[in-house]
C-alpha cells in the first residue's frame, strides 16, 4: 500500500469519526458550529455532494445531509434544532 493510499484511509476514518461525533452530539448546534469553525453539518453536507461528483458517484445535497445528520435533515430539525 502507498504512502497517499494510507494517506486517504487516514483521512477518511477521520472524517468517519467527525461525523459520528457531530451525530452522537445533537445539542451542538449549527449556528454554534459556524460561530466556533467557521462550517456546520450543512456545509460537511455541501462537500460530500461536491466531492462526490469528482468520483462519478453523485450524491444529491438532501443525501448528504442524511448521511451526515444520520437522519432526514427535517427529522433532525424538528427534534434537536433550538
Amino acid at each position: 500500500m502507498s504512502n497517499l493510499d494510507i494517506k486517504e484511509k487516514i483521512e477518511a476514518a477521520t472524517f468517519r469519526k467527525i461525523i459520528k461525533h457531530l451525530q452522537d452530539n445533537k445539542d451542538l448546534q449549527n449556528i454554534d458550529l459556524m460561530n466556533l469553525a467557521g462550517f456546520c453539518r450543512n456545509c460537511i453536507s455541501k462537500w460530500y455532494s461536491e466531492s462526490s461528483k469528482n468520483y462519478g458517484s453523485e450524491v444529491d445535497y438532501d443525501e448528504a445531509k442524511k448521511i451526515v445528520y444520520d437522519m432526514p435533515y427535517s427529522e433532525w430539525k424538528e427534534k434537536y434544532q433550538k
